[in-house]
């Protein structure tokens, strides 16, 4: 792979990965009580196609930084092994949700689902996203493979999903913004992931086409 390809990649997974996770966040915020089966489902379909579009973007990166400047290898893979498990916890955390969905015939007291799985979407979800988006910013900043404005916008991504982080420490209730599975926490992080994400990935697909085809 090129660094021309890995440009082009990256860009379309990452792309295709903001657009999934653009649509899945507005079904957070469609009922204001308990959700019912049907709308729980629908949004975690659609952030299984996000995390796997993310999967192949966190895996383009690493190569386009291994192309652009093999010095900073090490800063790529550090990137993708963030990425790798955070795409992985979300996962686990989806599927342990969906399960107990499918198991009831209720709508989904989201105070009681699934003990846990509010800590892996929130707390420890927020925090390997601050190692992904720092490893990224450092990456971007010293390889200059992009604008500046993404290494820096990484950073500051970086440090709010940092501050979420102790919101463990209030509660599990979503309809509060600062909790461990709150609105802000969750569906708020996501949103400002998927619009930086696809930011990004259209800075690739810009670079790519600036780049020689040989």
């Amino acid at each position: 792979m090129n660094e021309t390809i890995a440009r082009r990649f990256t860009g379309i997974a990452g792309a295709a990965s903001a657009a999934a996770l653009i649509l899945e966040v507005p079904l957070y915020f469609v009922y204001s009580d308990e959700p019912p089966a049907s709308n729980v489902l629908s949004r975690l379909l659609i952030g299984l196609f996000a995390l796997g579009f993310l999967l192949a973007f966190v895996t383009g990166f690493r190569e386009l930084v291994k192309r652009v400047n093999p010095e900073y290898e090490w800063v790529g893979s550090l990137a993708f092994a963030a990425g790798l498990v955070y795409v992985t916890v979300t996962f686990v955390s989806s599927g342990l949700e969906a399960g107990a969905v499918i198991a009831s015939d209720h709508p989904i007291d989201p105070t009681i689902t699934v003990d846990g799985t509010y800590i892996l979407y929130g707390s420890i979800g927020r925090l390997l996203l601050a190692f992904f988006l720092t490893a990224v910013g450092y990456a971007l900043a010293h390889t200059r493979a992009l604008p500046r404005w993404t290494s820096r916008s990484a950073y500051a991504l970086a440090l709010i999903n940092l501050a979420f982080v102790p919101s463990l420490f209030f509660g599990n209730t979503p309809a509060n913004f600062y909790a461990a599975n709150g609105w802000g926490t969750t569906a708020l992080m996501g949103a400002i992931l998927s619009y930086w994400i696809l930011a990004v990935s259209i800075a690739l697909l810009r670079s790519a086409r600036r780049q020689p085809t040989a």
